[in-house]
């Protein structure tokens, strides 16, 4: 497994999230070493689909993509439906394309990358609902556990957190990907 010893992720998120989406890629990306820090419109704690609570770190409004080394966007259809909403969390995580630096996105997670206007040309995965969103928002879409396209990470659904956290942590040891486009 890589080392992120010293690297800082971003999870995105707020309530409604599935609980899994932020559990599984949290516990690997801390496994292998790096701080995750929970950022999230919510106050004090965020709640899950199936009831997983967890702290509150930072508002996106007070984040700085230059802070972190990647973000991770869990999915959950009430999550990504209000997620996409807060302006301040659409460009926090429009910043991270920006700045070229890896993202980690699965399930419904991909609703906030179509507000950010940041998957024109982009090859990703997602829950099959949201195939033709993506397509809309000018990226191609594809059926697969997991999809890696210069530092874009998705994956479909829980059954694919194994390759979704393997791809996630080894995009976080390689660094920025200085040909990935707003």
């Amino acid at each position: 497994m890589s080392d992120l010893n010293g690297k800082r992720v971003a999870f995105l998120l707020t309530d409604g999230f599935e609980d899994s989406e932020l559990t599984s890629p949290w516990q690997a990306v801390t496994d292998a070493g790096a701080t995750a820090v929970l950022v999230s419109p919510a106050d004090g704690t965020v709640t899950g689909k199936n009831g997983h609570e967890q702290a509150v770190d930072l508002a996106p409004a007070a984040a700085d993509a230059t802070d972190y080394d990647a973000l991770v966007l869990p999915g959950g259809v009430v999550n990504a439906d209000k997620i996409r909403m807060d302006e301040s969390a659409v460009a926090f995580a429009k910043e991270f394309f920006a700045q070229h630096k890896p993202v980690g996105v699965i399930c419904h997670g991909g609703w906030i990358l179509t507000e950010a206007d940041v998957v024109t040309g982009r090859t990703l995965t997602s829950y099959p609902s949201l195939e033709t969103d993506l397509r809309n928002a000018g990226a191609t879409w594809v059926d697969e556990e997991v999809h890696v396209d210069n530092g874009l990470v998705s994956s479909r659904t829980p059954d694919d957190l194994p390759a979704f956290n393997d791809k996630l942590v080894e995009e976080i040891g390689e660094g920025e990907h200085p040909g990935q486009t707003v």
